[in-house]
């Protein structure tokens, strides 16, 4: 028949039957695999190299921390500089905002921005805080402040006066001087009601004056100023004078006799003192503290116009004491306001801010000074106050002043916002200007 049987062992299967188990290391089932690299290192070569890539992992991660913290430090300042913007300069965002909200509240930012235009600022919160110190120097000043810049502003939308000029408080300032003066130079004293009524009526003059006077200067690209002012105040006081029996102004006449003046009196604090009531009397205010918040008011705008309200101010002393004035007026900075304004006007408001620039407006400051005291004098003998006269005429002349000096730039009219805002047209039109095949 056949052979002797056999069985087959399978090739996976030992001799003696049994099956190796899967995970035997030498199964051929088992996977070969290449050992790890660390493993293969002594102990102390893997111990470096796991401290290496911690080391790796944490300055990665502190430079992950620290870009971070930076764009957070830069979100920061754009919204603590977002913040300040709004709040500094003309208030652009502000007025813009405004445009679509019902019109009382609009008039609200128009009358506050008359009343900071005094200073070339159009600013509605400096003009909230200068109102305040007219609070502090007198209710009834502040109450003829707001009815003269509401006169004046009413009136102008009355006759069709330019919008963004209104807004801007240009139709508005004289108004606040004329009523504040009024009430200045009333022999009435405080509360007089009466006198609201001719306050509103010459208030409502200035618009007329501006109008007038801008479509003659604007032949030469000039600004009114306060001229308007200047016209009412003096119309009004000539006509009323000290010996008027409704309406009676404080008694205004030349010197009549040399003043008595012991050099050796004259108190510093007091000369110090005069700096910040010099430009409270911009408003006629002669209270210190009302000063100081103008100035507050005036660096929130524009620190620049704080500068030179501050150097301005304070070249009037020297000039007063040069010419050996009654310390009472230097001490009442009443040879410091006009002077204030000019250098204002001509250090970064109508010429860009250079240093050429700059020394024009002390030279300006001084010079509108000596005109004070001189039209002072002059306008004494018809028993009128000398106003702001000094100040509109000195600023004429120094802005017609022709030069061939590039650096000495008088902004054209409508270019004209705020001292930082016009250097930085005049850098920008510099730049666009084509160099000359011969420069360098």
């Amino acid at each position: 028949m056949g052979g002797p049987a056999t069985t087959s062992v399978p090739p996976d299967t030992f001799p003696d039957g049994h099956r190796p188990h899967d995970s035997d290391p030498k199964s051929p089932r088992w996977p070969a695999c290449a050992p790890e690299p660390s493993q293969s290192m002594p102990l102390l070569e893997r111990h470096e190299a796991q401290s290496l890539k911690i080391t790796m992992e944490i300055e990665a991660g502190k430079e992950k921390s620290g870009k971070m913290q930076a764009q957070t430090g830069k979100s920061w300042s754009r919204r603590l500089y977002g913040a300040v913007s709004c709040i500094t300069g003309d208030m652009k965002a502000c007025g813009d905002w405004l445009k679509d909200k019902p019109l009382v509240f609009q008039f609200i930012d128009w009358v506050l921005r008359g009343i900071s235009q005094v200073m070339f600022v159009s600013n509605p919160l400096s003009g909230l805080i200068m109102f305040a110190g007219f609070l502090v120097q007198s209710p009834w000043i502040a109450l003829t402040c707001a009815l003269g810049v509401i006169a004046s502003t009413i009136t102008a939308l009355l006759l069709s006066q330019d919008r963004s000029a209104i807004a801007a408080g240009l139709y508005g300032y004289n108004g606040v001087l004329v009523g504040m003066l009024m009430a200045v130079f009333s022999a009435k004293g405080n509360y007089y009601w009466w006198l609201l009524l001719p306050v509103s009526l010459m208030s409502m003059t200035c618009p007329l004056f501006t109008s007038a006077l801008a479509s003659v200067f604007s032949k030469w690209d000039l600004p009114v100023f306060t001229l308007p002012f200047n016209l009412a105040l003096t119309m009004y006081v000539a006509a009323t004078g000290y010996y008027n029996h409704f309406f009676p102004a404080v008694l205004i006449q030349p010197a009549t006799s040399v003043p008595n003046i012991t050099w050796s009196e004259v108190d510093v604090r007091l000369l110090l003192q005069s700096i910040p009531v010099g430009v409270g009397q911009v408003y006629g205010c002669d209270n210190p503290w009302t000063g100081g918040l103008v100035m507050v008011a005036l660096f929130l705008s524009s620190p620049l116009i704080f500068l030179h309200a501050v150097v301005g101010s304070a070249l009037g002393v020297p000039a007063a004491l040069s010419l050996a004035t009654p310390f009472s007026d230097i001490y009442a900075g009443l040879w410091n306001y006009n002077s204030c304004l000019s250098c204002i006007a001509i250090g970064g408001m109508f010429y860009a801010l250079t240093w050429q620039t700059f020394l024009l407006a002390v030279t300006c400051a001084l010079f509108t000074a000596y005109a004070g005291g001189t039209l002072a004098n002059m306008l004494s003998v018809f028993g009128v106050p000398s106003g702001t006269w000094p100040f509109c005429l000195s600023s004429l002349v120094f802005l017609l002043l022709t030069t061939n000096n590039d650096a000495i730039y008088r902004l054209p009219l409508s270019k004209v916002t705020y001292p930082e805002a016009n250097r930085a047209f005049y850098l920008t039109q510099k730049g666009k200007q084509p160099k000359s095949s011969c420069d360098v």
